[in-house]
């Protein structure tokens, strides 16, 4: 499969009052030409820092990318100047944003908004501008397009204006769409209508996506590969099935716990104790060390190696040691 997207070694931090917060800590991602790639995680581990930083959107100066490099189709995106890589943003990769409706403006009809990036970026006429919204409309289901295109965010649904938002990032036909939370704000049945048009807009398009989100229940229905992250680094990665049926990492197997699932009637679920590291000033050794209940002496330590399970599945966790194996493994 071709490589499209290749992020190796991403650091970035931000300078506040209190000091410099290590957003993002070494993060290594590969995506593929045509899959979705969930990045999962509780909130402040670092997803949409990483998601900003592909598109370049980190706020200067108090933010920045002290080293790494993200590699969009072989071209290194850290190394672009903010004229080039705007010509980036909406034609190969587009963004849709966690609010739709702080992502929409509430002065424009729906009309002007989507026309406004292909009529900028492919030079089109008005009229061309205005066939290709309508079919992307269409395309995104929502109905009676051309007396859509007249009125204004307000005057839709959140499952509609999400539509809409997913229209826009789409018009100019990018490789690569990056969706953080997508579905948070949406009722669960308008949440499985967004899912299936994802996963409809991928088999026409071939567009890759990188899925950001906290819901395993999304993930678990369109995933291709998982990336779990903590305290600003990807701490297991894999195929949906070896997340959920092999997790190996603490952490993975602490977030599915604590997910409530329906072929488990009566079963509790077991919450994971304590809160994430200080990023002002992360630790030295596995930053899940405090709230792991397999935690060893060397895991505050020193960070654990990277261990390839599979050829699919890899985890950062010092339990995959053979002297940790065999330690877990005698009688007590």
């Amino acid at each position: 499969m071709e490589k499209i997207l290749d992020i190796q070694d991403l650091h970035v931090s931000f300078q506040t009052y209190g000091g410099e917060v290590q957003a993002i800590r070494g993060v290594n991602l590969e995506l593929y030409k045509g899959e979705t790639l969930a990045i999962v995680g509780e909130s402040g581990c670092g997803k949409s820092v990483t998601a900003n930083s592909i598109m370049k959107l980190i706020p200067s100066p108090a933010g920045k990318i002290k080293q790494g490099s993200i590699a969009f189709k072989g071209k290194d995106l850290t190394k672009m100047s903010d004229k080039a890589i705007r010509k980036v943003r909406g034609i190969d990769i587009s963004m849709i944003f966690q609010d739709p409706m702080t992502a929409l403006n509430p002065t424009l009809t729906i009309g002007d908004q989507l026309t406004e990036g292909v009529r900028q970026h492919r030079r089109v006429s008005s009229a061309e501008a205005n066939k290709q919204a309508i079919e992307m409309l269409k395309l995104v289901g929502i109905p009676n397009p051309d007396e859509r295109m007249k009125q204004y965010p307000h005057q839709f649904s959140g499952g509609m204006r999400q539509r809409i938002v997913i229209a826009m990032a789409l018009i100019c036909e990018p490789e690569l769409l990056i969706a953080d939370e997508p579905t948070t704000a949406l009722d669960v049945t308008i949440q499985a209508q967004i899912l299936q048009l994802f996963q409809r807009i991928q088999r026409e398009t071939g567009v890759s996506i990188i899925l950001i989100t906290h819901d395993l229940g999304v993930v678990a229905k369109v995933a291709d590969r998982v990336s779990v992250m903590y305290a600003g680094k990807v701490v297991e990665t894999g195929t949906r099935r070896d997340i959920f049926h092999r997790p190996s990492h603490p952490y993975t197997q602490g977030l599915l716990h604590s997910v409530p699932r329906l072929d488990q009637k009566g079963e509790k679920l077991i919450p994971i104790d304590g809160t994430p590291p200080d990023l002002f000033s992360p630790p030295e050794g596995c930053p899940f060390t405090a709230r792991c209940p397999h935690a060893m002496e060397v895991c505050s330590r020193i960070y654990p190696f990277h261990s390839e399970l599979s050829e699919t599945h890899a985890v950062d966790c010092w339990l995959q040691d053979e002297r940790a194996k065999k330690y877990m493994a005698s009688p007590s």
